[in-house]
């Protein structure tokens, strides 16, 4: 899907992810020092704005200009909105300037692409970071497919924990955590499915 396409599916819905951050993003970074961090491919902004009401200083990258401004509402309409440093860029993943200045963390969430452009948007994000800083990825796992439910249903986007780790092969980091993790999601009838993601947490070394 392109950018026209992720436009289209996201003004058809008030908010077509939740405005509360993902669980893992939630759980394993919420005792990190504040510093830069960069959301690549923010959607509509849910991780960003998570942690810019920690403290941080977000740069939120999407190349949907229609998640991006639904990101800015969400922004307007939080209690403490004024306070909140996000900044809204509008850029493909793949191929926009990440900015001069290293920073401290970079989330990677939910971004499904075929292995080459995976690579290049993994290398990236961590090329971004400064040594010490927290490379965080969380994806739908290649076995979502037939053990999971929800997430795309082409297997040339969904990847596991080692396909991450293989991409930066060659780079110096201390692993906190990489492996297949289990989400649970809410169905229509109210009981619960399991889906599962994988989940790549780094700290880059000097």
């Amino acid at each position: 899907m392109d950018a026209r396409d992720w436009d289209q599916r996201y003004a058809e819905t008030e908010l077509m992810w939740s405005a509360t951050p993902n669980r893992f993003v939630e759980g394993s970074l919420s005792e990190l020092r504040p510093g830069r961090a960069l959301d690549l491919a923010c959607g509509e902004g849910r991780n960003a704005i998570w942690l810019a009401g920690r403290g941080w200083t977000v740069t939120a990258l999407d190349f949907s200009r229609v998640a991006l401004d639904k990101g800015r509402t969400l922004v307007m309409r939080h209690p403490r909105g004024r306070d909140l440093k996000v900044e809204w860029v509008h850029g493909d993943a793949l191929t926009h300037p990440l900015g001069r200045e290293a920073y401290d963390l970079v989330v990677v969430a939910y971004l499904q692409l075929p292995e080459e452009q995976r690579y290049t948007a993994v290398r990236r994000a961590f090329d971004s970071l400064a040594p010490g800083g927290t490379f965080f990825l969380v994806a739908h796992d290649s076995v979502n497919l037939t053990h999971g439910t929800g997430g795309p249903q082409d297997p040339e986007v969904l990847y596991t924990a080692e396909d991450v780790l293989g991409d930066l092969d060659g780079e110096r980091f201390e692993v906190v955590r990489a492996e297949a993790v289990e989400r649970p999601v809410p169905t229509e009838d109210g009981s619960t499915r399991t889906a599962v993601d994988a989940l790549v947490h780094l700290v880059r070394l000097q």
